[in-house]
């Protein structure tokens, strides 16, 4: 394989966080209960965020210029603020229904109640 004989460039880090969305959307599809649902939305969070940082550091893209490029950091840090209030707000949730349900398969909320 070419890509593992070359230094570390913009296609190795876009490759993991591929792979990374990959796995969370397999994760997201297959698991049943609502903490393996959990850690699939977690997943495919930092794949987007391995992302955003790979395309905005200069050195990844060539640029000899001395462009700080925070634009994809700012944004990675939006994204790990925005996973953390997901994961508080859901396992609320999920320790709720467990508190109504006994359970935390997905399959068995066919009800909503407030």
């Amino acid at each position: 394989m070419p890509l593992l004989n070359q230094p570390v460039s913009l296609s190795h880090y876009l490759l993991v966080g591929a792979i990374l969305f990959a796995c969370g959307i397999v994760c997201m599809a297959t698991k049943r209960n609502a903490i393996g649902v959990l850690m699939g939305v977690e997943l495919v969070l930092n794949g987007a965020a391995v992302n955003f940082v790979a395309f905005s550091a200069p050195f990844l893209r060539g640029d000899a210029e001395l462009a700080l490029g925070l634009d994809g950091h700012l944004m990675t840090l939006f994204v790990i603020v925005l996973a953390a209030a997901e994961a508080a707000v859901a396992l609320a949730i999920a320790l709720c229904y467990y508190n109504t349900h006994a359970t935390i398969d997905v399959d068995q909320g066919d009800e909503l109640r407030g």
